[in-house]
């Protein structure tokens, strides 16, 4: 008899309008060290791997993914028999920005002609965002004062002897403990004091509901932003980390960001980097897309000639707190 064979969960998402597996693969990658980033995934030979945190908080899964015309096509590791792939699969959609409306999002590109160019220049790319708010803000915690070379260095060992290292594709690929898990552990000797009493204060948050990503998308950003701080080690850039990178918002408001200024005063003429009302009047034309849109032109305007020597934009202040992750921008 021929030996019984099991089927790994699989899914397909259909994307609405441009998205492209190879930008995903690619966003985030340009700072150095190249490699992975809390967010994105490997892409090789087409494949683009991922392994995280399950939004329930319980578990982990790993994803292999891979798009043709028919759409971008997910198998799933490390689910028990009979758990249901179909969160997962959402939270794969939103980590990639495959719930938004691309061909919406394409009219912002007609309104705009800056945007429709670079929309152009750099098809299908779309936000990438971390696994979910929880692995943004434990990202935060580990990242605060440390290059990001040092602070993957920290989450991989963390990843590795804490969380789960899944066969994705045939390739191991650690996940970051759960909330749980670092509740249990104790002391984690690979962090200092400081980031390890911080990383506890983000999974006990975690575990009470915090980091809910529906809940941080569709309240009030202020709001969410205000609770977000309540959190040990969670200041004012990393609440604003968590809500634009993590939890799938699409029409909130990036100010703050001096690529971004630089890179629309560059596009729009002004003569210098956007201030926040330049920004906000430029912006309106990008409803209901203007958190998609600042990424794009943060993360794919310098493929345009006119916007390829703009400046970098004058460094955010830095502030004798520690709760600012270094050097990760808040948009890409």
């Amino acid at each position: 008899m021929l030996p019984h064979m099991t089927t790994s969960p699989s899914f397909t998402l259909v994307p609405r309008g441009p998205f492209s597996l190879v930008e995903a693969g690619a966003f985030g990658k340009a700072a150095e060290p190249a490699g992975d980033w809390p967010g994105g995934g490997t892409l090789e030979s087409g494949v683009l791997r991922l392994a995280f945190c399950r939004d329930d908080l319980a578990g982990h899964a790993g994803v292999a993914l891979r798009q043709d015309a028919d759409g971008v096509h997910g198998t799933v590791s490390g689910l028990d028999p009979g758990e249901p792939v179909d969160p997962v699969r959402d939270q794969v959609a939103r980590m990639l920005s495959l719930d938004g409306d691309g061909e919406a999002f394409a009219e912002v590109g007609t309104r705009d002609p800056l945007v429709g160019r670079i929309q152009a220049a750099a098809p299908g790319l779309r936000p990438v965002l971390f696994a979910s708010p929880y692995e943004a803000a434990a990202w935060c915690v580990i990242a605060q004062r440390w290059g990001r070379a040092q602070a993957l260095r920290a989450r991989e060992r963390l990843s590795r002897e804490l969380g789960e290292v899944l066969d994705v594709a045939g390739a191991p690929v650690a996940a970051l403990p759960t909330p749980g898990r670092i509740l249990e552990a104790g002391r984690l000797p690979w962090l200092p004091e400081l980031k390890q009493e911080r990383l506890r204060a983000v999974a006990r948050a975690a575990t009470e509901g915090l980091f809910d990503a529906v809940a941080i998308r569709e309240g009030d950003p202020a709001e969410v932003r205000a609770r977000l701080r309540t959190v040990n080690g969670i200041g004012e850039f990393a609440a604003g980390l968590i809500h634009l990178r993590a939890s799938g918002v699409q029409d909130a408001l990036v100010h703050g960001e001096p690529r971004l200024a630089a890179l629309v005063g560059a596009g729009y003429g002004l003569g210098g980097p956007a201030t926040a009302e330049e920004l906000d009047r430029i912006a309106e034309p990008w409803r209901p897309f203007r958190t998609w849109t600042a990424v794009l032109i943060r993360a794919g305007g310098r493929r345009l000639p006119e916007l390829a020597a703009a400046p970098e934009g004058a460094p955010l202040p830095r502030r004798r707190t520690p709760s600012r992750p270094e050097p990760l921008a808040l948009i890409s």
